[in-house]
């Protein structure tokens, strides 16, 4: 999946592809949150947007016999287009997915772009329609077969569904059987997380007692409409995280394939955040250091680090699934230089699992761990000598071909429909070495011009200790 974008924030034009990890790098205000928040709003809205037309003929057959057949290879035959339409269709809501005014996207673009040639659509798929004491019709197609079924489970003179619905509900079928192998469900952990955590109290008080409210003073009101409203002033992840912290109390009833099957993951992120999460039933949240267990701290009293990393530990330990792609917006935030190397090893175990992630970073220590994992990731006894010594498992290396790293930058491209490059502020793929890792410029020029300052406060008043270690080095090259 390669995803090109126009006129979206700083970025004049930029491409991107998803590898199992994704990283954007480079400075401030030059386009990463826009391109992240993008491709969040795009993965999270497709299947709203994606239009799949169905004959009224089949809805009719179904209700008249009680069962109805469509050929999916129709509909893979129509994927570029239901593709292209359904990206128009999304750039018109950017406004809606950045909450702000619809002239600042009036000349964005954002699109995705698949290899249509890879859809097969051969895989097994079941679904029912349901309420709670009923099963109203079935969708199914066997395996490396096109045919989809579906099929009445009560009798016809009992249904009392709208056709519309009974559209819709085949229509995502299509759409799940013709994309969603393309298109990973996204979970996004935004700057603002911190202050969603420290607040999420509030925000159900506010919101309940905003609902009691609405119910006393008029039955004309749709409250639901109006808590829409409420939220208008907030980029899509961002809501997205607040709704995420409101519901813990939920959400901690299911547990993830990795709490499950990869227990030793939740007890590395337990190192990294030195304690434990707890929600009682009360729904009150608390962090459980492991100095001391008796001890339990609200979010208020816990460390920003503790508060920085709450929606993670949540996602691993109750929601994560394999095929996820977990979105972290500057995933160093707050956290000592440690702990940002410990981050990206967790990263590398969870992509060697199958969950993607992408992040936005300002973090060297964060690129220069990758790189590590990657340097080691050969069959050299050295190298083996060193991950045994210094404490890194198999499962945390990666390969140079996993990683797909984007400087934002200003760069000479070719702009759509020009002849020659022009200088605009775009994405630049980063060249990444089996050998020697990343090669990250945003962050090596800045760290070489630090170290040159202090080269030169240390020796610039002294020109014969520099002509010295400059002999010294020379002599050492030549082997005298």
């Amino acid at each position: 999946m390669r995803v090109l974008v126009k006129n979206l924030g700083a970025l004049k034009q930029a491409e991107f592809s998803l590898g199992d990890i994704t990283i954007i790098c480079g400075g401030n205000n030059t386009g990463k949150t826009y391109a992240t928040y993008a491709l969040f709003g795009f993965l999270s809205t497709w299947r709203e947007l994606f239009t799949v037309k169905i004959h009224p003929d089949k809805v009719k057959q179904l209700l008249d016999e009680g069962v109805t057949h469509i050929d999916v290879s129709e509909y893979v035959a129509q994927a570029e287009q239901i593709l292209s339409q359904g990206c128009q269709t999304y750039t018109q809501q950017l406004p809606k997915i950045f909450a702000t005014s619809a002239d600042r996207f009036k000349e964005s673009e954002f699109q995705v772009i698949l290899d249509t040639q890879e859809i097969r659509a051969t895989g097994k798929y079941d679904r029912k329609m349901r309420s709670a004491n009923a099963e109203f019709f079935a969708i199914s197609k066997q395996e490396d077969d096109t045919d989809l079924v579906i099929s009445l489970l009560i009798e016809k003179e009992k249904v009392k569904i709208p056709p519309d619905v009974i559209t819709h509900f085949i229509a995502g079928a299509l759409k799940d059987i013709v994309f969603s192998s393309f298109f990973p469900k996204p979970f996004i952990a935004s700057a603002e997380r911190t202050g969603a955590v420290i607040f999420r109290k509030k925000l159900n008080f506010v919101r309940n007692r905003l609902l009691e409210e609405v119910s006393q003073v008029s039955k004309s009101i749709d409250p639901f409409e109006l808590l829409l409203k409420d939220y208008q002033d907030y980029a899509l992840p961002v809501k997205t995280n607040v709704e995420f912290t409101r519901q813990l109390e939920s959400i901690v009833k299911d547990e993830s394939f990795i709490a499950q099957q990869h227990s030793e993951i939740l007890a590395n992120f337990a190192d990294i955040i030195g304690g434990e999460y707890m929600v009682t039933r009360n729904d009150e949240l608390y962090y459980v250091p492991k100095m001391s267990k008796k001890i339990k701290l609200t979010m208020d009293e816990s460390s920003s680090a503790v508060r920085s990393l709450l929606d993670i530990g949540f996602y691993l330990r109750h929601v994560a699934q394999r095929g996820d792609l977990l979105m972290i917006d500057e995933p160093e935030l707050n956290l000592h230089p440690e702990n940002q190397r410990r981050v990206a090893r967790l990263f590398a175990r969870l992509a060697n699992l199958g969950i993607k992630v992408f992040i936005t970073t300002h973090s060297d220590y964060i690129i220069k761990e990758l790189n590590t994992l990657i340097m080691l990731n050969h069959d050299k006894p050295h190298l083996k000598r060193i991950a045994q010594r210094e404490g890194y498992q198999p499962e945390e290396l990666i390969t140079a071909s996993q990683i797909k790293v984007y400087i934002a930058e200003e760069a000479l491209i070719k702009l759509e429909g020009g002849h020659r490059k022009t200088s605009c502020q775009t994405l630049v793929a980063a060249n990444i070495d089996p050998e020697l890792g990343i090669e990250a410029r945003s962050f090596d020029q800045t760290i070489d011009k630090m170290n040159q300052i202090q080269q030169d406060i240390l020796w610039d008043d002294e020109p014969e200790k520099i002509l010295f270690i400059e002999n010294l080095k020379f002599n050492q090259l030549v082997g005298k």
